[in-house]
């Protein structure tokens, strides 16, 4: 399996918890000998590096430095995600089965990819516009969270860390509690699962 994890944040850029949990899945899944490749926002260091681990990672800038939003930032940082997915698709040496995209930046991407190359994608939900801005209708955090929407509806699995989040996803975003796994980084065997995951959608596609 030759997978792609999209994610905005990853060490030596940490934000919060998604550059760990990236990092430490990139690692185990490449101990089980899956091809991983990350694509991660790095406004310092761009281009290709082997990590120690045997990761390879793909940093990428925003082509617009100045933004009115996160949702501005977001959007214009796209095309960098597609750019870097649309190499590896077409390598001599590689081709990609699947994608891991994490959290709602990473949504437009990811779309855009799965219906122009037919590469489906997981979406790993961290947390929620409902939770990060309590409360607010005003026309950013609804944008946000109809991209959220969008990432739920068109992902072929959804991985929630706790049941909690999974029950939220339901009753805010009405998704088939079906599609939704729950994966708990703090379990022992969480890998396998996640692995376990990535195998059914590849079932399924084939």
């Amino acid at each position: 399996m030759r997978l792609a994890i999209l994610t905005w944040e990853y060490p030596p850029r940490v934000i919060g918890e998604i550059a760990h949990y990236a990092s430490s899945l990139a690692s185990e899944l490449t101990k089980r000998d899956l091809s991983v490749r990350v694509v991660a926002f790095d406004d310092w260091a761009t281009g290709v590096r082997d990590e120690a681990r045997g990761v390879k990672v793909f940093r990428i800038d925003n082509p617009v430095k100045s933004h009115i939003s996160i949702l501005t930032w977001a959007l214009t940082l796209t095309i960098e995600f597609e750019r870097i997915v649309s190499d590896l698709y077409y390598a001599r040496d590689g081709g990609l089965d699947l994608i891991d995209a994490q959290e709602w930046m990473t949504v437009p991407a990811s779309v855009s990819i799965k219906r122009a190359l037919q590469i489906p994608f997981i979406f790993t939900v961290h947390s929620l516009e409902d939770h990060r801005s309590w409360g607010s209708s005003d026309p950013l955090s609804q944008a946000i969270k109809n991209l959220e929407w969008l990432g739920f509806y068109e992902a072929e699995r959804i991985i929630a860390k706790s049941a909690w989040m999974k029950d939220e996803v339901v009753r805010i975003y009405r998704v088939p509690p079906e599609k939704i796994d729950i994966i708990n980084p703090a379990s022992s065997n969480w890998t396998n699962r996640v692995v376990a995951v990535y195998s059914g959608v590849g079932a399924k596609e084939a």
